[in-house]
């Protein structure tokens, strides 16, 4: 499972012009299957729970995201092996 943290960047005064394309790369998250919750920092940026993919491939996803592309925020990825859970997130425990 990952935890990524979007941090705002150097360019986060351009998020408005980037923010639908990002939006649509969020429901491309969910849409695959990836994503289990995003939402927002309290001190600002965004915040990504995902599993059901690789390293690389989790990395590439983030990498696509439009913001990320266009410096409005910089990503800091977190992978977690999860030993207990609640039984909703049963699935995320490795096998």
């Amino acid at each position: 499972m990952f935890v990524t943290l979007l941090k705002f960047a150097e360019n986060r005064s351009a998020a408005g012009e980037f923010m639908a394309a990002h939006n649509e790369w969020i429901a491309a998250g969910f849409s695959d299957g990836v994503f289990l919750s995003v939402g927002s920092l309290q001190e600002g940026g965004g915040a990504v729970i995902a599993h059901g993919e690789s390293r690389e491939a989790h990395d590439a996803r983030i990498a696509a995201d439009p913001f990320v592309e266009h410096g409005v925020v910089r990503a800091e990825t977190y992978e977690i092996d999860p030993k207990r859970t609640v039984p909703a997130l049963e699935f995320t425990k490795a096998a």
